[in-house]
């Protein structure tokens, strides 16, 4: 970065302004000029994108709408439930890293098509499995994990790099839209198909389908090599290993480095690392709300004696339609007001990204912490409260990945998003649900079983959740004494 510090200061002072991939890529005299404004064709990409992460999230959370209706067939404890979600997060940030390598050096929209294409023939096999193969359900549930952290890691990126920063924003908002979208319409589709069909396998078979098409649409309409980031850069490593040979005899300068050195050096950047641990709070919030709400909200109904006692057959309810809705539409309001709030307040402050975002975290943890305490009494207050803690955590999203995607180089965005996801999951989602189930179990041991105890069990257990958002909303106070410096080292 340092040799290159002369080519920097040719840029016109348009061009210097954070957030902007395309921006940090410096030109020089000889060097190719990337186009000021998006083409048609970039939006469609996009498009392509979104709709392949709407299914990723769809799939992801088909198990928690008929978590009920697994429990009951192949006789699962809490926490034996908890870790089928574990079993999910752990193989997706395993496998994160290594995709994230991939992303940064090889072609990626054939690491896109393989993944889609990976996780949708698994799914599509899970809803054949018999209860006799239970060990085999929490096998796909890894496998298909594996599938959507190919997408995950690479995704992204690709809209960065064909996007200036007020644009970029707005696509990724779009594209993190989808998270809360695609979960929520999760939701309804496992529900739905399970009361439909009186079969819950059949909640496995439709993503599958919809996974083909958008296989077909990334093959038609993505390019095989994304262009806009991958010349600049490669034109600027050239330029800058001419003037270092030159400066320096016997040396060759390169613009590649190894994985170890590029997470060595995202260590030091101390706001990708809090941030990283504010997400990681975030994470393991929404993934213990996400396994969890419905199986909660049954069972705080139960105890106040409004619905029958889970029949034999089928464990249904509405209340997965419910959340789902909830989801979705928080999701979307969250997303675009996360993402508007940042777009003004920047102007005024430029710590204003990781400001947002704790403010958010700190409201979602009041918020969650009084949906619980009224859930014995008023469950439409419950929903109500739930809906705004949801609301408050979609705000962060998008905010959380462009704050990455201006303090990381470009060239180690894709290691840095497969590094987030290594330790956001680690540490957050991948062991929140069993934790959950896990705590909950204990409180039960202790009592006969009841529906009340059955239900107080898992209001104690949600209880640290609002201890770990609390300390998220930390995290991210913590990033704003860093945000500007970090920023303004990567546009170097």
């Amino acid at each position: 970065a340092h040799e290159n510090t002369d080519l920097q200061s040719r840029a016109p002072p348009e061009e210097q302004n954070y957030g902007a991939t395309a921006a940090r890529v410096r030109r020089g005299p000889h060097l190719p000029v990337p186009r000021n404004s998006p083409a048609k064709r970039d939006y469609l990409i996009v498009g392509v994108l979104c709709y392949a992460n709407l299914i990723n999230f769809m799939d992801w959370f088909i198990v928690p709408g008929i978590l009920l209706d697994i429990q009951k067939y192949f006789e699962l404890s809490d926490g034996a439930a908890g870790l089928l979600q574990t079993v999910f997060i752990l193989c997706y940030m395993l496998a994160a890293p290594f995709f994230g390598y991939l992303g940064d050096r090889y072609d990626r929209k054939v690491i896109l098509a393989a993944g889609i294409f990976f996780w949708s023939a698994v799914t599509l096999g899970t809803s054949f499995i018999s209860e006799s193969h239970c060990w085999i359900f929490f096998l796909s549930r890894g496998l298909v994990g594996i599938g959507t952290a190919s997408y995950s890691t690479v995704a992204p990126t690709i809209i960065a790099d064909r996007f200036d920063e007020g644009k970029r924003t707005t696509m990724l908002s779009v594209f993190y839209i989808c998270i809360p979208v695609g979960s929520g319409l999760g939701y309804v589709l496992a529900s739905g198909m399970a009361h439909t069909t009186g079969d819950w396998h059949w909640a496995f078979r439709i993503t599958p389908c919809m996974g083909g098409l958008a296989l077909v649409l990334l093959i038609l309409l993505v390019p095989r090599r994304i262009q806009r980031r991958t010349e600049a850069h490669r034109a600027l490593s050239i330029y800058g290993s001419i003037r270092i040979a030159a400066e320096k005899p016997g040396t060759q300068g390169t613009a590649k480095t190894t994985w170890c050195q590029d997470v060595i050096s995202l260590g030091k950047n101390w706001s990708f690392v809090w941030s990283s641990l504010g997400l990681t709070a975030m994470a393991f919030v929404t993934g213990a709300l996400g396994l969890w709400v419905p199986v909660f909200l049954y069972r705080a109904q139960a105890a106040l004696g409004t619905v029958p006692q889970c029949p034999q057959k089928s464990c249904n309810s509405s209340n997965s339609l419910i959340f789902g809705g909830i989801t979705i539409g928080t999701g979307i309001l969250g997303v675009i007001a996360g993402a508007e709030a940042a777009r003004r307040l920047r102007k005024m402050n430029n710590k204003a990204d990781p400001l947002i975002c704790a403010t958010s975290m700190f409201a979602s943890s009041l918020c969650l912490y009084t949906a619980l305490m009224v859930a014995q009494k008023n469950i439409l207050s419950t929903f109500i409260f739930i809906a705004f803690g949801e609301l408050f955590l979609s705000v962060n999203w998008a905010v959380v990945t462009d704050i990455l995607l201006y303090v990381v180089t470009p060239r180690r965005q894709s290691t840095a998003i497969a590094l987030q996801i290594l330790v956001s999951h680690l540490l957050g989602d991948a062991g929140s649900p069993y934790l959950i189930g896990t705590i909950s179990n204990a409180i039960q041991a202790k009592k006969d079983p009841s529906s009340q105890w059955s239900f107080w069990s898992l209001q104690y257990s949600f209880i640290i959740c609002v201890f770990v958002g609390v300390f998220g909303g930390g995290f991210f106070l913590l990033t704003s004494f860093y945000i500007e410096e970090d920023r303004k080292e990567a546009e170097q």
